[in-house]
Order: structure tokens, then C-alpha cells, then sequence
């Protein structure tokens, strides 16, 4: 022992040893002269008179070393270790400080793997805290027609709320997209958004991608406890799309954790707190699933507290305009090509669809056209050729009259708001509501629209 000790302190820039009480019992000469101070003198003084920013005393005092650290001392740097010593039973009898080095450069690969090591951590962060971040905000939501300025409206009066909201619409009516902006345009844009689609995770891995994975909770399980996504989501907003798809026994506790704010992984007793704001759609038909017994009425109630519809495609034709110059205009930035545009033909014909598909359906649809021609303008012909219907399955609406743009767009706006009432039995609330917008601007629309008709309120 006192060999290796007599080759350690050789090899050291200094060595000092302090007893129980932390004063010096010793201190070697090299190490006094870079100190500046007496060897002699310093023998019996606590440790902080003559090194005053020294740690020895909390060594002596905890019982644990203090491996590598970087003590400033006579304006000068070393780079220093801290061992406690003990008797036979444990106890504390003092500690040894070595001052191993006085300059970096034999610890530089170790401080630059270290601070590499930082920027990769950094890096990853940046890039998990990037992919949790919303996409889309309201202005990404195109279109200006009434139904669609109406869901803005709600949606903007959601975003400032904390209630749960229920977005309801067709396959391709921008669901997703509406949730980001609802959660970019409220107070929590700053947390985290985290998804999680029903319809894609295995039914047997949606209990633990809800609610993560305690260590070893099952054979093959991660050492590492592995969270779930409201964990994840904590303090931010939670997306469950395609909520009708969510098995009946995960509905129950998914109410549990919606009323009581807490969750437990996988495999663990311990109870997570959990601060989520809950965003969820659909594109079933909730209400007629409590009816026949394959969804909870009660978490049916929790979650329909904003309900927003977003209408088809085929009842918002006045925002096809606007929608296919955007889509064109994407189309163009990530293809590296110039922006096409439609001639009134085509727009006219587009505007005689039903869109079962919704917006999806119109951006594949101008994305073949876009790749089938080099023309600077897609006309009637280049979209005809796409949109040929199923065998037996209508796809197209009746022929509209009148030759221009402007009014087949009329005309078929008319048709729509004609249809509603129709359906509605000619009560313009029920109509209106069915096709998201306000009664006041249904009025006002169906008069323009048909002046013969009288709808004034009656």
C-alpha cells in the first residue's frame, strides 16, 4: 500500500491528507510550492485556510469520493481526485486529495468526446421536441366558404378552452390537420402534441402505448421503463384519432385516466399524474355505436363536450378554388417543378364531383394530372381521364348549367344548401346545423342564391 501510494503521489501534481476534523495532517512539497504556501505551516490548519474553494471537507463528512473535478486554486487549475479513508470497520479516519493535473491537454479527448456526446444529446432532443410539435395552424385550413369559416369559428373558441373536443367528419375532411391548429392556436403551443391512431396500433399494444411499460413487465420487455403517451404528452395535448376504432376493455380505463388525471404502466404499481388536454376524432358515427353497445355511452359524454362536424368536400365546393391552387402550389415546392394552374373547364368539372374521398381524394387526383403532362395548365381533359367512376357507382353530380366558372359554382352551391333543407324537412336550423354553418348566413346564401324562394324568417 504504501508503495502504490509513494508511485500515485510521484506521478501527481500534488497530495494533501486531512484528518476527521478536515485539517491538514500532511501535504508534499510540490504540491505547497504550487500553492505558494509552507508546507510546515499548513500542517494542523483546516483545509479551507490554505485551499479555499477545496471540497475535502464534504468528503470527510458524506464518506464518498469525489472522483474527477476542477478545483481553482492560487489563480491556477488542476484537475483533482478525492478519496475518503476508513478503518477496518468503515468509519471515517480523514481523506487524500490528489492534484493530477495542472493543464487540460492530457484530459482533452475526454472533454471532447464528452461535449460531442452533449451535442449528438442536444441534437436528439432538438429533433424529438421538432416531431412533437404541431404541423399545421388555422391558415393551413384552406377555404373560405361559409361551412368552413364556421369551423373555424369553433375551432378557435376551442383552442382557448381546456375542454375535451370531438372532431367528427368524413375520411380526408382534415381532421389531424384541424387538431394541430387547435392546439398550435391555444395556451399549451408551447408543449408537447402527441397522436396516437387507433386504427394503427395492434389492439394487444394500445394498453401499453397509452400507458408505457414498467422494467421487465413481461419476458423480452425493455431494462428501461419506457412511457406511454400521456406521459409523453404531459402538460400538452393528446390526439386519439379514429377514436371509434379503440376497443371496448381500453375504453374503461381510458375514462378512468380522462376523470381521475392519472394512469399506471404496464407491469407497475406506481401512479403517474398526468396534466393532458384531450383532442379526438372520428369518422364513424359515435352516437349510433352507443346505441348498438360498441362504444361507452359515459366515455362518449366525456369526450363530446366541443363537438365540431367538418363538412365533405361536396357540401364546401365554394373552397375547391382556393384548395386547388394550394395543392398545386405544394405539389410544385416539393416536386422542385413550376406551379400549374386549372383552366375554368376543369374547375367547373371538379366542382360536379361528389369527393368521396374528400381533400385527400383532390390532391391525388391533380397530383396524377400534375405528373401526366408538362403543360403550364391542366385542362378538362387531363382531369377526365382520372376521375372515371367505379362500375355501376355514380360519381359524378347531374350536369350544372350555364358555362362559366362562376356560375356552375353558384349553381352547385345552391344545390347543396337545397339538398340540406330538403333532408331537414325545410327547417333551416336543422339544415343549417347539418351543414356546420350559422342560420343567419344560411338565410343569406339561399337568398342570393334563389331570390324566387322565400326563406326569410319567418
Amino acid at each position: 500500500m504504501q508503495s502504490m501510494f509513494d508511485c500515485f503521489e510521484s506521478l501527481c501534481e500534488g497530495t494533501v491528507i486531512i484528518d476527521r476534523a478536515a485539517k491538514v495532517v500532511w501535504i508534499n512539497d510540490r504540491y505547497a510550492a504550487r500553492l505558494r504556501i509552507d508546507p510546515v505551516k499548513a500542517i494542523g490548519q483546516e483545509i479551507e485556510a490554505i485551499i479555499p474553494n477545496s471540497l475535502m471537507r464534504r468528503v470527510v463528512e458524506t464518506g464518498e469520493p469525489i472522483l474527477i473535478d476542477l478545483l481553482e486554486a492560487s489563480e491556477q487549475t488542476f484537475v483533482v481526485m478525492r478519496m475518503p479513508v476508513k478503518d477496518e470497520d468503515g468509519a471515517v479516519l480523514g481523506a487524500v486529495g490528489f492534484a493530477l493535473f495542472s493543464h487540460y491537454e492530457s484530459l482533452k479527448p475526454l472533454f471532447e468526446r464528452f461535449s460531442r456526446l452533449q451535442s449528438e444529446l442536444a441534437r436528439a432532443h432538438k429533433k424529438l421536441a421538432a416531431a412533437r410539435r404541431t404541423k399545421y395552424t388555422f391558415s393551413s385550413f384552406i377555404g373560405d366558404s361559409p361551412a368552413t369559416m364556421e369551423v373555424k369559428r369553433l375551432a378557435r373558441r376551442a383552442a382557448m378552452l381546456h375542454a375535451p373536443v370531438l372532431l367528427q367528419g368524413e375520411t380526408g375532411t382534415g381532421k389531424e390537420l384541424l387538431a394541430h391548429a387547435i392546439h398550435a392556436g391555444g395556451p399549451r403551443a408551447d408543449q408537447p402534441f402527441v397522436s396516437v391512431n387507433m386504427a394503427a396500433v395492434p389492439e394487444t399494444l394500445l394498453e401499453a402505448e397509452f400507458f408505457g411499460v414498467a422494467p421487465g413487465a413481461y419476458t423480452g420487455a425493455d431494462r428501461k421503463p419506457r412511457p406511454g403517451k400521456f406521459e409523453l404528452a404531459h402538460g400538452g395535448t393528446l390526439f386519439l384519432d379514429e377514436i371509434g376504432d379503440l376497443p371496448l376493455p381500453l375504453q374503461s380505463k381510458l375514462l378512468r385516466v380522462l376523470q381521475e388525471h392519472e394512469c399506471e404502466p404496464l407491469g407497475s404499481n406506481r401512479v403517474i399524474r398526468v396534466d393532458v388536454r384531450i383532442l379526438a376524432a372520428t369518422s364513424r358515427d359515435l352516437e349510433a355505436m352507443v346505441a348498438e353497445g360498441r362504444f361507452r355511452k359515459d366515455l362518449f359524454y366525456r369526450l363530446n363536450v366541443l363537438n365540431i362536424p367538418l363538412p365533405p368536400l361536396r357540401e364546401r365546393i365554394g373552397d375547391l378554388d382556393l384548395l386547388c391552387e394550394h395543392l398545386l402550389e405544394k405539389s410544385a415546392l416539393e416536386n422542385g417543378t413550376f406551379a400549374r394552374e386549372l383552366s375554368p373547364e376543369a374547375i367547373a368539372f371538379l366542382a360536379r364531383y361528389a369527393w368521396p374521398g374528400n381533400v385527400r381524394e383532390l390532391q391525388n387526383i391533380l397530383e396524377r394530372a400534375v405528373m401526366a403532362t408538362d403543360a403550364p395548365r391542366l385542362e378538362l381533359l387531363d382531369i377526365q381521364s382520372l376521375l372515371k367512376p367505379a362500375p355501376g357507382t355514380p360519381v359524378h353530380m347531374a350536369p350544372l348549367p350555364g358555362g362559366t366558372y362562376v356560375e356552375a359554382m353558384a349553381e352547385a352551391e345552391r344545390r347543396i344548401l337545397e339538398s340540406a333543407l330538403e333532408a331537414a324537412q325545410g327547417k333551416v336550423v336543422e339544415a343549417a346545423r347539418h351543414l356546420g354553418i350559422g342560420r343567419a348566413t344560411f338565410y343569406k346564401r339561399m337568398n342570393a342564391l334563389s331570390p324566387k324562394r322565400d326563406l326569410s324568417p319567418k
